[in-house]
C-alpha cells in the first residue's frame, strides 16, 4: 500500500523546520508579492543607417532606425500556462515568472549557456522532450484539475524523458497538498521521495551541503537542502521543491510574511545544479525510453531455469534493460543447456524451493516486514541464491539493504570476495575490471572487482555489489552510475548466474 508522501513531506518538513523554530504557514487567504512583478522587457535591436524614405521620387535619403528580429537562443524550459487554452484566456491561476526568468538568465551568465524559457498553453504542446527538455510549474494557490488527455500526455512525456520541475512559490502548503495529489494521479505507483544528500544533484556542479531559508521576516535558519523527486530509471523525473527556490526574490532584502524561501544566493547554485543534471542525463533519458527490453522465445529451446526479480516498497526496477540484456548475453555467449527466464516475486509470497536464483535491484531506501525476512531466511537456508545490486551505487540502497540483509541473517556477515573464488573463475576469469568515470575519477586505483557475499554451509548465498552492475548491463549513457564498465559488468553477472545455478 502507497503511504501518502505529501504528509510524510509535511512532517519532515514540520520536523526540520520546526527543530530550527521555523513552522509551515497556516492556510487561508494570502497575497503574493511575486505577482506584482512585470515579466522582463524582451530586448529590441535596433539598426540605423540611410534609407529611401517611402516618397515620390526624386527623394532625399533619410536616415531612419529600423527594428531587426535577434535571433532567438534555444528554449530549454517550458513554463507551463495555466490560464491560455488555444491562445485563449480560460481562467486566472495566480503565478509568477520572476523566478524562472532569473534562474536562466543567472544560469547563462555563470556557465556561458545560451538558452530561454518560453510559456507553454498544454493544448498545443507537441508534448516532445526534444522541444522542451524540462517543464516548469509553479504556484501558490492549489492547482486546477487537469483533464486525463493532459495528464496522459504528461505521463508520456516525462516517460519520453522530458522532466517535470516543479516549484511552490513562497512554500505555501496550499500548493504542496495539491501536487501531492496530482503527482498520485500522475504516476500512482512511483511515489516521490526525498533526495539523498549525497545526490549527484547537489554536487554536480556546485557542491551544497546546506541551505539557508527563513520563514516571514524571522531569523535566517541553515538546513540541509531538501528536494523531493521521482525517479525514472536512475534519473529525476519530477523534481519538487517545497520550500520555495527563490530565484529571483532576496528573502534577505523583502521578507515575504506567511512565506518560507530559500536565500537567493544558494537556490541559484541549487538551480544551476538541477539545470546541468537534466542536461547531463538528456541522452540517457531518450535512450532509456527508446531502447527495447530483450523479450526471450516463448518457445524454449532448452531447460528454462527462472530467476525471479524481488519487488520492494522502494525504486524496485530502476534498471529494466539490465537483467533482460543479461540473459540475452548470457543465451548468446554461453554453452550452458539452461536458458534463464525472469519472472518478478514479492517475499511475502516466496515459497522455499520456489526458486533458485532471486535477483534484486534498487535506488533508495525500502524495509522488508517480519513476515518477508523469515521467508528470505528460510529460502536462503534451504539452499536459495540472492544477488544482489546497487543500480546507480547509491549510498542509500546500500545503507538500506546491509541494514536488511543483517536482520534476515543475524549470524552471518557480508565480507568481500577474494579474486581465487570461484565466481570469479567460472566462464570468465576475472582479476581486474573498468569502471564508470564517476568510480575511476573516486578512486583512479581501484581496479579490482569489489563484490561481497554472506556464505552459509561453505557456499555463497547471498552476493552482492555495492557498485552497479545492472547499469553496465543496461549499456545506456549514465552520466552519473557509480558502475562497472559494460564489458565486465556482463561478464561478472555471467560468472554470478552460472555459478549460482551449478552450486
Amino acid at each position: 500500500m502507497r503511504i501518502s508522501w505529501h504528509k510524510k513531506i509535511v512532517a519532515c518538513l514540520a520536523v526540520t523546520l520546526g527543530a530550527i523554530g521555523l513552522a509551515i504557514p497556516a492556510l487561508g487567504a494570502w497575497q503574493n508579492p511575486k505577482a506584482w512583478v512585470p515579466p522582463r522587457a524582451h530586448h529590441v535591436r535596433m539598426a540605423g543607417g540611410e534609407s529611401t524614405a517611402p516618397l515620390p521620387l526624386p527623394a532625399t535619403p533619410q536616415r531612419r532606425s529600423e527594428h531587426k528580429r535577434k535571433p532567438a537562443p534555444p528554449a530549454l524550459i517550458g513554463m507551463i500556462n495555466l490560464n491560455v487554452i488555444a491562445h485563449h484566456k480560460v481562467s486566472n491561476y495566480p503565478t509568477e515568472t520572476i523566478d524562472i526568468e532569473t534562474l536562466m538568465h543567472w544560469t547563462n551568465a555563470q556557465l556561458s549557456l545560451h538558452y530561454r524559457y518560453v510559456q507553454v498553453d498544454l493544448s498545443r504542446f507537441s508534448w516532445s522532450p526534444t522541444q522542451l527538455p524540462v517543464l516548469y510549474l509553479t504556484g501558490w494557490t492549489p492547482l486546477p484539475q487537469f483533464s486525463p488527455e493532459i495528464m496522459a500526455k504528461l505521463r508520456g512525456y516525462i516517460t519520453a524523458g522530458g522532466t517535470l520541475l516543479v516549484n511552490a512559490s513562497c512554500g505555501r502548503p496550499e500548493f504542496n497538498n495539491s501536487f501531492a495529489a496530482f503527482e498520485h494521479q500522475l504516476f500512482p505507483n512511483r511515489p516521490m521521495a526525498a533526495l539523498p544528500l549525497d545526490d549527484p544533484m547537489y554536487h554536480c556542479l556546485n557542491r551544497i551541503s546546506s541551505m539557508r531559508v527563513r520563514k516571514s521576516d524571522g531569523p535566517w535558519k541553515e538546513i540541509p537542502p531538501y528536494l523531493e523527486v521521482m525517479y525514472m530509471g536512475c534519473r529525476a523525473g519530477i523534481i519538487f521543491s517545497p520550500v520555495d527556490m527563490s530565484w529571483g526574490w532576496s528573502a534577505a532584502k523583502r521578507p515575504i510574511k506567511g512565506g518560507i524561501l530559500y536565500d537567493q544566493g544558494d537556490a541559484l547554485r541549487l538551480g544551476a545544479n538541477i539545470l546541468t543534471y537534466v542536461l547531463a542525463n538528456y541522452q540517457y533519458a531518450r535512450a532509456f525510453e527508446i531502447q527495447k527490453i530483450y523479450q526471450q522465445s516463448r518457445i524454449a529451446t532448452r531447460d528454462q531455469l527462472v530467476i525471479a526479480q524481488v519487488e520492494n516498497n522502494g525504486d524496485w526496477n530502476p534498471t529494466p534493460h539490465g537483467l533482460p540484456n543479461l540473459l540475452k548475453f548470457i543465451d548468446t555467449n554461453s554453452t550452458m543447456s539452461v536458458q534463464f527466464k525472469r519472472k518478478k516475486i514479492s517475499l511475502d509470497s516466496l515459497s522455499v524451493g520456489q526458486y533458485p536464483i532471486l535477483y534484486m535491484t534498487g535506488l533508495r531506501n525500502f524495509a522488508w516486514t517480519p513476515a518477508e525476512m523469515q521467508r528470505l531466511h528460510n529460502y536462503l537456508h534451504a539452499g536459495g541464491k540472492l544477488v544482489v545490486d546497487d543500480a546507480m551505487g547509491a549510498s542509500q540502497f546500500d545503507t538500506a539493504f546491509r541494514d536488511q540483509i543483517a536482520k534476515v541473517l543475524p549470524q552471518h556477515k557480508l565480507q568481500m570476495m577474494p579474486l581465487s573464488s570461484p565466481v570469479y573463475n567460472d566462464v570468465f576469469k576475472i582479476t581486474s575490471v573498468n569502471y564508470s568515470p564517476v568510480v575511476a575519477s573516486a578512486d583512479p586505483n581501484l581496479h579490482a572487482p569489489v563484490l561481497e557475499a554472506i556464505m552459509i554451509d561453505g557456499s555463497p548465498a547471498v552476493i552482492y555489489s555495492r557498485i552497479s552492475l545492472s547499469n553496465g548491463w543496461e549499456d545506456l549513457p549514465n552520466p552519473y552510475a557509480k558502475a562497472y564498465a559494460t564489458t565486465d559488468a556482463l561478464k561478472l553477472g555471467t560468472n554470478i548466474l552460472v555459478y549460482c545455478t551449478l552450486n
